[in-house]
């Protein structure tokens, strides 16, 4: 027994001090933080405290970055305090340096602290804009509010010392030499989102430990007690910049095979030592389809009839299985109405693959669950508890042995891949997190998580706050039924608020998405400034349509009250006028509505078949 004993104290001791020597390593290459030094020539980035004597030099001339000695910072120079350098990218004007000036403490992550980026400046490498034509110049404000648009969206986090854009398993088999890496060389490219701003540093090794790479999502990491028994609950959204948008602009798949909205969501346990991790995805109905805004409530939804819908759809899923291994696929999309063909397409593609890695579960989430029949859910809970359980989780104990392994993930999808979707995405992530409690010891038998009200209130609220991040990232407007996923049930409150959010929804995909899918665009390097570019594609000429029906509209509508108000001699003369100003102003609603793709504001960097 005591020599059994001496070899665990062995083992932990050699485990403790495998992580410190990992953490240490990734130190060499990461800085907690920067001073940026600005003169009329230069940008210098100093790290602080990682015990280096040399500084990120970039020419603000040139463009050319280099590395110079603390010795050579000009004493004149005007000192300012930063946290981390998201990249460079090049508007109108020339370069522009995108740097974190704010931060706040998600967390610590297994002694690796995580941080949310709240605040950026965008710093021009020209000292005037004296050389830029008037055009230019409106050009280079409207894509410097493109590029401040992203940044104002919620939800880009960081660590200098650990790598987020991987889920556990995935570094649990990772080489001594992918150790050796810096963040920016190991990082998942899917999850990077400035990789296109950190091009320039990418190209230079030298200069990795000045790159961060930054994810985009929702993170959130809680300490939580059950039964006396101490233990952190984390939860990591990371959204896939590939196929990256809006809600209505971007859907389906592209030629590569990656789905709009993709998102992997890990869910994580720390308990005296042992790891647990459940992993999730979601993402667009991978076949080639659109739905375009055109002032409709809900625009109907278009199945491409002429592309290859098996080539996109099977590179999509080669690389989920490569990546994830085995595929359940949970479709919540409605089996009638303008959701049928979309639902009908996606099991036929399934059954095509015949492919025994993926398995396809068509649940009908509106019809299952109308009337607020919440507690329906269970019959899908059912229906998959047995390929949960086959899929198992991942676990690896405190002396750093992997116990189990997660040998697949559900892949859930709605329309959106947001609200139905999270409510699915909570509950199996409950189901995974029971087992993995009782197996470490913290639930005692025949407990439930259900059953610990502390807890729940916890988790309840995390998953809806990743609901609404992911929301938000993507539709514009905070999630629907986010009051089943806080309280587990369904209220006249949370309808209510689900309205008003859904008019919020219809005002941004239809009057503002335009400008958001072009700034994402932009920060992802999808589109790329042509300073030399004779034409701006900013500056499309609308047409006549565009002002002169609603102003028509407008003037024949208030003529009509005003008939109303202001009464003719007699009653049949008010009635005719009233009739004709309101005939006016309502044959010309319909024909605005006829028309409604030129009413909506569509994206005009990218263009429209790269979108689809």
């Amino acid at each position: 027994m005591g020599v059994e004993l001496k070899r665990k104290g062995k083992a932990l001791r050699l485990a403790a001090l495998l992580e410190v020597l990992i953490s240490f390593n990734l130190l060499i290459y990461a800085f907690k933080f920067l001073l940026r030094h600005i003169t009329p020539e230069k940008f210098y980035m100093e790290a602080c405290d990682d015990g280096a004597d040399d500084v990120l030099t970039i020419d603000r001339v040139s463009t050319e970055v280099t590395l110079a000695a603390k010795k050579d910072v000009p004493p004149s120079a005007v000192t300012r305090p930063i946290f981390g350098i998201l990249g460079t990218i090049r508007l109108v004007a020339g370069n522009y340096l995108i740097v974190i000036t704010k931060k706040t403490k998600i967390g610590e992550f297994f002694n690796h602290i995580i941080w949310k980026a709240t605040d950026f400046d965008v710093l021009s490498y020209k000292k005037t804009m004296l050389h830029l034509t008037d055009i230019q110049l409106q050009d280079n404000k409207t894509f410097l509010a493109m590029i401040n648009h992203v940044l104002s969206v919620d939800g880009f986090y960081f660590s200098t010392t650990y790598d987020l854009t991987h889920t556990l398993h995935r570094l649990s088999n990772t080489s001594p030499e992918f150790q050796e890496m810096s963040l920016l060389e190991r990082a998942d490219q899917r999850f990077v989102w400035n990789g296109h701003l950190l091009r320039e540093l990418s190209a230079q090794p030298e200069v990795h430990r000045f790159a961060l790479p930054v994810l985009h999502g929702f993170i959130t990491m809680r300490s939580c007690s059950i039964n006396g028994k101490y233990f952190d609950w984390i939860l990591i959204s990371r959204r896939s910049c590939f196929r990256a948008g809006v809600r209505y602009y971007v859907r389906g798949i592209d030629s590569e095979g990656h789905a709009a909205n993709f998102v992997e969501t890990e869910q994580i346990v720390h308990y005296n030592g042992s790891r647990a991790s459940f992993v999730q995805t979601r993402g667009s109905i991978p076949v080639f389809w659109s739905q375009r805004p055109n002032l409709k409530y809900k625009p109907l939804p278009q199945i491409n009839k002429v592309a290859n819908h098996m080539d996109g759809f099977q590179r999509h899923f080669d690389s989920q299985v490569i990546i994830y291994g085995k595929q359940v696929l949970i479709n919540l999309v409605n089996q009638k109405g303008s959701e049928k063909p979309l639902e009908q397409k996606f099991a036929t593609m399934v059954s095509s693959l015949g492919s025994g890695m993926i398995r396809y579960i068509a649940f009908d989430f509106h019809k299952e669950c109308g009337n607020m029949r919440w507690d329906r859910l269970s019959i899908l809970l059912d229906q998959v508890a047995e390929m949960q359980d086959e899929l198992g989780y991942f676990l690896v104990d405190s002396m750093g042995k992997v116990v189990t392994n997660q040998d697949g993930v559900f892949r859930s999808n709605c329309m959106d891949c947001l609200d139905r979707t999270n409510v699915i995405q909570s509950l199996l992530a409950r189901r995974s997190l029971q087992a993995q409690l009782q197996r470490l010891g913290v639930l005692h038998v025949g407990q439930k998580l259900e059953e610990q009200d502390e807890f729940e209130k916890i988790y309840k609220n995390a998953w809806a706050d990743n609901a609404n991040a992911c929301a938000k990232q993507y539709a514009g407007t905070g999630a629907l039924k986010t009051d089943f996923t806080r309280t587990g049930k369904r209220t006249q409150l949370g309808l209510i608020m689900d309205g008003w959010n859904s008019l919020i929804r219809y005002y941004k995909n239809n009057f503002s998405d335009g400008f958001r899918q072009d700034s994402i665009d932009l920060f992802l390097g999808n589109y790329s400034v042509d300073e030399l570019e004779s034409h701006s594609p900013l500056s499309v000429p609308r047409d006549w349509k565009f002002l002169a029906l609603p102003i028509i509209m407008v003037v024949a509508f208030s003529m009509c009250i005003i008939c109303l108000l202001m009464a003719g001699d007699t009653w049949t003369e008010t009635l005719a006028y009233v009739l004709f100003w309101g005939v006016a102003s309502i044959g010309t609603f319909f024909i605005i509505l006829y028309n409604g793709k030129d009413f909506v504001d569509a994206p005009r960097l990218v263009q429209k078949e790269k979108i689809d």
